[in-house]
């Protein structure tokens, strides 16, 4: 069962903050290269990278992005207004930190998160500000019904 998907059940508050890791591989590039199509040869060859002045080829940014809809899935969070800010480039090999906090939630549960990135030096590669909609008690309770069934369209188990 996710923690996250746990803490949404009991109800998420101003300032929550939830971590997640990941490294990311040129697997990880080539497979979301194929669903977006997104060909940028600042992915694929080195020649380019090197006159770009990188030190490698990179990942796509929204690749690294999307780790906050991981966090944003396990919430149930409906998205309305994602703002990226991109700092450094991401590598394959990279382990990429993402720390996703809650800023605001106001009566009508609209809330909105900063999101901050860091790589496995703590340099931070990116940062992010959302908007969207957190569960209600009747989607919270739905939650609960499918963790206690065991959850089986979540994939994520931490």
């Amino acid at each position: 069962m996710s923690k996250i998907r746990n803490k949404t059940i009991q109800g998420i508050t101003v300032g929550e903050t939830f971590v997640i890791s990941r490294q990311f591989t040129e697997a990880d590039m080539l497979a979301f290269a194929s669903v977006t199509r997104d060909y940028n040869p600042i992915h694929f060859e080195k020649g380019y990278a090197d006159v770009k002045n990188f030190n490698d080829r990179i990942c796509h940014g929204l690749l690294v992005g999307g780790m906050l809809t991981e966090v944003g899935g396990q919430i149930g969070w409906l998205a309305s207004e994602m703002n990226f800010r991109f700092k450094r480039p991401v590598y394959f090999g990279d382990t990429i930190e993402c720390t996703f906090t809650i800023s605001e939630i106001d009566e009508r549960n609209r809330a909105r998160a900063e999101v901050i990135y860091r790589n496995q030096d703590g340099t931070i590669v990116l940062e992010a500000d959302l908007a969207g909609i957190l569960p209600g008690e009747p989607e919270r309770e739905v939650l609960e019904t499918m963790v206690a069934q065991g959850d089986p369209t979540n994939k994520e188990r931490d």
